[in-house]
């Protein structure tokens, strides 16, 4: 949901005031929402929780609907390889690094950010333009580890922007959502089975995609 996202004592980053309105408008609502934490926004706090009755969510998390069982999360840092981000991760998730940061003036803390958020789209890009094969995909090797552990019927991710929906031999489907970006992807579950589906915003309509 953003590029970048620090959470300052008392500023709010420029161009998300609207986002942040109609998030409340939707819990004041009494419509659930939960954020799951991703590598653009993983400073948060608790101005979610406190501002918009939001549980944030840092690691993936077990819901169970209708008697099935979800594994849902962002997906970054799961599953093998990516050691430098991995250790990234670390560094920024650490209560020292943050105050650091925060000890900058917005201006200059938020134009750092976008800069290398821009940066570490453009690197990415490529590789999320193709399925890498079940081998290569880092987070259907990292459900393989926990269906190991414990079963689900459904593992959803985002991280990969790339809508996948791959099932697994004992008949559990793994779920990338992709993007809004360049896919208009989202998945949907009427409490019978889920479905990957796109919103066409030029024919403002929705296009199941399985």
């Amino acid at each position: 949901m953003f590029d970048f996202w620090f959470e300052y004592k008392t500023v709010v980053p420029k161009g998300y005031v609207r986002l942040l309105g109609k998030l409340a408008t939707l819990t004041d609502a009494g419509i659930p929402i939960q954020f799951f934490v991703g590598n653009h926004d993983m400073w948060m706090k608790n101005y979610f929780e406190k501002e918009l009755a939001i549980p944030v969510y840092y690691e993936p998390k077990t819901f169970i609907r209708n008697g099935k069982r979800f594994l849902i999360g962002h997906g970054d840092g799961l599953g093998p390889g990516d050691g430098g981000y991995k250790f990234l991760k670390k560094l920024f998730r650490n209560k020292f690094s943050q105050g650091l940061f925060g000890v900058l003036p917005p201006a200059i803390g938020v134009g750092i950010a976008n800069y290398f958020s821009r940066k570490s789209r453009v690197a990415t890009q490529q590789a999320d333009e193709k399925f890498l094969g079940e081998e290569n995909e880092w987070l259907i090797q990292y459900c393989k580890r926990k269906l190991s552990e414990e079963s689900f019927d459904y593992m959803i991710f985002g991280h990969r922007h790339l809508p996948i929906d791959f099932t697994f031999p004992n008949g559990t489907r793994y779920i990338n959502l992709g993007d809004w970006i360049n896919y208009f992807s989202y998945a949907s579950f009427d409490g019978e089975r889920l479905i990957l589906q796109s919103y066409d915003p030029a024919l403002d309509h929705m296009i199941i995609r399985k």
